[in-house]
């Protein structure tokens, strides 16, 4: 495809979802922007869902996963399908029972205001790394297949203004809105990722002259399939590390994390959200097999064919191969527009919904805007909204300069930080009736980072060669909730 046809493309997308914005946002209630006056159906819910959880950092990086780590990635799934369970049943109905538009709030009624912003600061930092990264990947595919085709001003399109363009749109469609704009956009983006997986499988299988059938029998599969790993503890990709690191990841990136919840809180009771999470679950264990099949169908093709894995910086960048084959791999023109809305759609269900979620937090944790009066809310809620854009577009051009690993790996071991204290937070608050010495807490999440850093970077000295995985997390809230325990009020 020429970039001119991209660029169309793209903006025919962001046509339907404005469109869709106009129809969810007549209403722009600061009620609506915030909890969609809790009127969303269970099963519109849980089918978007699954696009946000995926996001750019699955549809790209899982299937270029696939060469070093084979279908291990598994474990981790299974860890977050349990995970989704403890949400459903633990901390779901903590939430409904309080009626929260934040979810932060539980921590001001459980402990008091410096346990809140405690707990908003870290799921703010935690969401602003996390939707930069998805946000960072996606424009570096678009910046490397499109826009570095462009001239602009005599001179090369600029990697910032791919960001800023990218960002204004997902504001155009979020500002009225807000979440009952998301759940209904990310309904349309959930299609359109998992119809580009099923087209790229159909279209590989096609041109190999293979069945599914012969694909899972053949000998090139086996280079790829093995999905447990149990033969030593000591690396990150032991089965218990990443099953419970998974779990845990879950527990906090979705469970304990505003803009997962905000979603769900759109629920109009407490049993239609838990069918909501524990249906999308099932059907997300499902859909991440899928991926895998697709990266390895990638490398067995790209081998057969010649193509060679994409570089960036002197460097091998797996999570380039699918955007490569999709588009310059002689799969034809279908193919490549699928692709490219399918990546469109993976990107922004996640990013769109973490700009609202910043937006909610940032309102109702910091701000107050509740107790603020109604003639100014919404205002306010506006000028949040603007500058949650402009953090974004500065964070990812900042990870632009500085990223040099795998983005989903990094994305999960800055969760690995970052959510640690929230899930020592409300493990203690839900666990122990104990009173704590709130004016402590702050100290006390900083010190648990410190600490989990510390024992990661010397873990093999110290541990006779152990390497952490994504468990890294569970020490992190641990540390959190023993320094709980010390600040406890007698």
């Amino acid at each position: 495809m020429q970039p001119t046809q991209i660029l169309l493309l793209i903006a025919g997308y962001f046509g339907i979802l404005i469109l869709i914005s106009y129809f969810t946002g007549k209403d722009d209630s600061n009620e609506i922007f915030f909890k969609a006056k809790r009127q969303s159906p269970w099963y519109l819910v849980a089918f978007g869902m699954i696009g946000a959880s995926l996001s750019g950092v699955t549809f790209i990086s899982v299937p270029g996963w696939v060469a070093s780590s084979q279908f291990g990635y598994m474990q981790v799934v299974l860890g977050y399908l349990f995970g989704y369970f403890v949400i459903a049943f633990v901390l779901m109905p903590i939430y409904y029972r309080l009626n929260v538009t934040s979810i932060y709030e539980y921590l001001d009624e459980r402990f008091g205001v410096v346990s809140h912003k405690t707990g908003a600061f870290f799921f703010f930092i935690s969401r602003v790394l996390g939707a930069s990264f998805r946000l960072y990947l996606v424009a570096i595919v678009l910046q490397s297949f499109v826009f570095n085709e462009i001239e602009i001003f005599g001179g090369q399109w600029p990697f910032a203004l791919t960001v800023v363009l990218s960002i204004l749109m997902i504001w155009l469609y979020t500002f009225r809105g807000g979440i009952k704009t998301i759940v209904w956009t990310d309904t349309l983006q959930t299609l359109f990722m998992l119809i580009a997986v099923g087209v790229a499988i159909v279209m590989i299988l096609n041109k190999l002259e293979w069945t599914l059938g012969d694909f899972l029998a053949s000998t090139e599969l086996t280079k790829y399939d093995k999905w447990f790993f149990t033969d030593s503890i000591l690396p990150k990709n032991h089965f218990i590390k990443q099953f419970l690191g998974g779990m845990f990841i879950t527990i906090c990136m979705t469970g304990l994390d505003q803009d997962m919840m905000q979603k769900n809180l759109t629920c109009k009771n407490l049993k239609e959200a838990q069918k909501n999470m524990v249906s999308f679950s099932l059907v997300l264990v499902v859909v991440n097999l899928f991926f895998l099949l697709l990266g390895a169908l990638l490398f067995i093709y790209a081998e057969k064919t010649g193509i060679a894995v994409p570089m960036m910086d002197g460097k091998v960048k797996t999570d380039l191969l699918f955007p490569e084959v999709a588009l310059n791999g002689g799969l034809g023109l279908a193919l490549a527009i699928f692709f490219l809305l399918g990546l469109i759609a993976a990107a922004y269900s996640s990013a769109d919904s973490a700009l609202t979620s910043l937006t909610t937090s940032f309102s109702i944790d910091f701000l107050n805007i509740e107790q603020r009066e109604v003639s100014k809310q919404k205002a306010i809620r506006g000028r949040v909204h603007v500058a949650m854009s402009v953090l974004l577009i500065i964070v990812v051009i900042i990870f632009n300069s500085l990223n040099n690993k795998s983005v989903i790996d990094e994305l999960l071991t800055v969760a690995g930080y970052t959510y640690g204290p929230l899930l020592g937070l409300f493990a203690f608050g839900i666990f122990t009736k104990a009173k704590i010495r709130d004016n402590y807490v702050w100290g006390v999440a900083v010190i648990s980072v410190v600490l989990t850093y510390l024992l990661a970077d010397h873990s093999e000295s110290l541990l006779g060669g152990y390497i952490f995985g994504f468990e890294l997390l569970i020490f992190n809230g641990l540390f959190t909730f023993l320094g709980l325990v010390l600040i406890r009020r007698k």
